[in-house]
């Protein structure tokens, strides 16, 4: 996976970014301004920048220009939310790999990078890109192993939701265990409550299970439950919730 520089004044940015990334692979160094960026770049050699464009002390139009004169490039994504086509236009003839726009949707964010970093290969070393490619194809189907792996827990807790926990995997015991919760708080809530409380009650339950069915990993919540990484976390913010070790927690 990719040595990845993030550069955003925005602190929120960069934590969802990081979790982001990281739930992929990737190794992850931050920087909130372009002092911090420039520094960092000194001393490491990443093998992709995701760049914001506007920060307070130095734009990443100007931090674009002076690293595509450096020696040893490396491909750059630029980021914003204000800026204009103009502005897209400029950074790609400056060098830019590619420009995203925010709110970033997830599927995008992941494309890109992997068609930067995939690009980013040097010559005379077709061999390593051909690793990186079959590590990348494993990873993908590592993950459709897991994902028939929980179906195929689920028709089971069906039928052994009943049955003595310790017969079956740790990992079917964990999903039981949420789904028998689950069930447990779903009889409890009060169809006399206003529509909107007992909605939002569904919510938290429905969460809590499916990120305890899905080992806790926030990327796959994200693509199960339709929603984009930012709404996600946007919806548990309102629903009083927050994620502590895999798991969510009442916040309020």
């Amino acid at each position: 996976m990719a040595e990845i520089l993030i550069v955003d004044d925005e602190i929120g940015v960069r934590e969802l970014l990081t979790e982001v990334l990281q739930d992929e692979g990737h190794s992850i160094t931050l920087a909130s301004n372009g002092a911090e960026a420039r520094e960092v770049r000194k001393k490491l050699n990443p093998d992709l920048v995701l760049l914001d464009i506007w920060m307070p002390d130095t734009d990443g139009i100007t931090l674009l220009k002076e690293w595509m004169t450096l020696e040893s490039k490396v491909p750059v994504i630029v980021m914003s939310g204000h800026a204009t086509i103009d502005t897209a236009v400029e950074a790609t003839r400056i060098g830019a790999y590619d420009y995203l726009e925010k709110p970033i949707t997830l599927s995008k964010l992941l494309k890109t990078i992997n068609g930067a970093t995939l690009k980013n290969f040097p010559s005379g070393e077709p061999k390593e890109q051909e690793n990186k490619m079959r590590h990348a194809e494993l990873i993908q189907s590592d993950h459709s192993r897991k994902n028939e792996a929980v179906k195929e827990i689920g028709q089971r807790a069906k039928i052994s939701a009943t049955s003595d926990k310790k017969s079956v995997s740790t990992e079917l015991s964990k999903e039981l265990d949420a789904l028998i919760e689950a069930r447990d708080s779903l009889a409890k809530i009060d169809l006399d409550i206003p529509l909107r409380e007992a909605r939002d009650s569904f919510e938290r339950i429905y969460l809590s299970y499916q990120l305890a069915k899905l080992q806790g990993s926030m990327t796959r919540l994200a693509q199960r439950s339709g929603l984009e990484r930012t709404h996600l976390y946007r919806k548990i913010r309102q629903l009083g919730m927050e994620l502590q070790r895999g798991i969510f927690k009442k916040t309020q």
